[in-house]
């Protein structure tokens, strides 16, 4: 039978939580409740372990007196931009991702020869300077009534998952998808929910590790008729630069 340690540590692990003795069972995968375990009726099955670990980082070595450190962290998940586009003179530029080029963008995320075929503009404000940003396309109408279909989002690279915000919007980048969502992170979990604002389309979870980029949703770009050129394209940025200041100098006072 396990030793008194494990048993408390596994019932500091359930109250932490806070579930009760049922809640923790249907979590673990275990019929009924915990209460023969923790009474040490039933033995601390390898299976209930490798849950504690997978789902609230708990170290076997802890549960069992072999270790005081109780969490395990996974290795982070790096979520910084994996090309950084510059200009002929070294510069930070940004990269305008449109509909049909995100379908790739996953699959060719370290390619920088890939990037170089996407039309890429200067920014001229020095609000942009000291951070990275990306333009893209709006696809589907998941995110409605905000953003519509082949609107375009200017969106700033974020460097950890840690650091994103319920309240705000962002691109997604997944293995083999470019998404714009909320994110949500339970505080319990190591899981993400991705919600979309329009409601017929259901929240659903991800792992960290399916996640490549995020870029927060900065602002929204609208290109009029004549954007399908990338001339129109670049012209259309630039004045919507103009508008981006003014927005940047409101919200700082």
């Amino acid at each position: 039978m396990e030793n008194e340690l494990t048993l408390k540590r596994f019932v500091d692990v359930r109250r932490d939580l806070g579930y009760t003795q049922a809640e923790f069972a249907k979590v673990l995968g275990i019929r009924n409740t915990t209460a023969d375990i923790e009474r040490g009726r039933t033995k601390l099955s390898g299976k209930v372990v490798a849950e504690l670990l997978k789902q609230f980082k708990i170290n076997p070595l802890w549960l069992f007196g072999e270790s005081e450190m109780q969490y395990l962290e996974p290795s982070k998940t790096s979520v910084i931009p994996k090309v950084v586009t510059v200009d002929s003179s070294d510069n930070e530029n940004m990269v305008l991702v449109n509909a049909k080029a995100a379908a790739g963008y996953p699959q060719n995320i370290q390619d920088t020869s890939w990037y170089r075929q996407l039309p890429a503009f200067d920014l001229p404000l020095p609000e942009f300077r000291n951070a990275t940003y990306r333009g893209f396309q709006v696809e589907g109408d998941s995110m409605l009534p905000n953003l519509r279909p082949g609107e375009w989002v200017l969106a700033k690279a974020v460097e950890d998952i840690a650091d994103v915000n319920p309240n705000k919007i962002y691109v997604i980048v997944l293995e083999d998808a470019v998404l714009v969502k909320k994110i949500e992170k339970a505080p319990n979990s190591n899981h993400i929910t991705l919600i979309s604002l329009n409601e017929t389309y259901p929240p659903y979870l991800i792992e960290p590790q399916q996640i490549q980029e995020i870029w927060q949703v900065n602002s929204k770009i609208t290109f009029g008729v004549d954007a399908t050129t990338e001339k129109g394209l670049l012209r259309q940025l630039q004045e919507s630069m103009e508008e981006l200041k003014s927005q940047f100098n409101q919200g700082k006072s």
